[in-house]
């Protein structure tokens, strides 16, 4: 016999979104021609950039339907980063086998617009973490941790997004110690950003290169990037889904992210 109170769980879930109680927000950039994309430099190559290709449109090649080909980079647009993208996961998991459980689970929005207005190079550091631990509890495990920057206001223009000059793109990210302690002392599922990579523009320069890439998936944790409306969730209670396509053998996907939060908190 089901026990009614092992039932009751998501009825109430699903009765307080259709009552307005829970609100879900949308924290993924559309996805278009224009979407800004990370430009490596030389001798590195790029992926494409994202396009539309017209199949049919209510015409001769199929006058009841419309539909297009995709073509588009892995990692373009909001996107997650799996562990066999980073030579430090080589032999992890591709997207298609990630743990569908891991891609649920509570967010925590640290918030660093102000520190990065006066310097769009600022890197999060480990006494960063722990004043906000201090305020809000530790990270707990299995939460994804949101870098609130501000840098979504920018998404709009690539050059402003990138931030590029003759010595780099200057955008904020993680130290390297920050970022090998999120990934070992910490039992977070991953790190989700508003820039257009997990790491800070200059982090090539870094020792390891590209830290958190090195760590977190080296360490079988995940990064999202290009994430809006992060000033819309609280520090800590909202609930994260992230969806990529379950791509085989993919290094990552374009991911449709939502926040879940409740709108009865205090």
């Amino acid at each position: 016999m089901t026990n009614p109170e092992s039932t009751a769980v998501l009825p109430a879930f699903l009765d307080a979104l259709a009552a307005g109680r829970l609100e879900v927000i949308d924290l993924t950039t559309p996805l278009s021609s224009a979407t800004p994309a990370l430009r490596l430099p030389e001798p590195f190559a790029n992926l494409i950039d994202f396009s539309l290709e017209e199949v049919s449109a209510y015409n001769e090649p199929g006058p009841f339907w419309r539909h297009n080909n995709i073509h588009t980079g892995e990692h373009v647009g909001t996107h997650l980063d799996a562990p066999v993208h980073w030579v430090t996961g080589r032999d992890g998991d591709d997207v298609s086998q990630i743990p569908v459980r891991r891609l649920i689970g509570p967010a925590a929005v640290l918030d660093l617009t102000d520190r990065v207005a006066a310097d769009p190079d600022y890197l999060l550091t480990v006494a960063d973490v722990e004043t906000w631990e201090r305020e809000h509890g530790p990270l707990a495990a299995g939460m994804w941790l949101l870098l609130r920057t501000g840098w979504e206001s920018r998404g709009e223009a690539e050059a402003e997004f990138l931030n590029a000059d003759d010595t780099g793109s200057h955008t904020p990210g993680v130290a390297v110690e920050c970022a090998r302690w999120l990934a070992t002392e910490r039992e977070i599922t991953g790190l989700g950003v508003e820039t257009v990579g997990v790491d800070a523009g200059l982090a090539g320069g870094f020792d390891p290169a590209f830290p958190v890439h090195h760590y977190f998936l080296g360490n079988d944790k995940y990064g999202i990037t290009s994430l809006r409306n992060l000033g819309r969730l609280p520090a800590v209670g909202a609930m994260l889904v992230v969806s990529p396509l379950p791509v085989v053998g993919g290094t990552g996907s374009p991911s449709r992210v939502l926040a879940v939060i409740d709108r009865t908190a205090a």
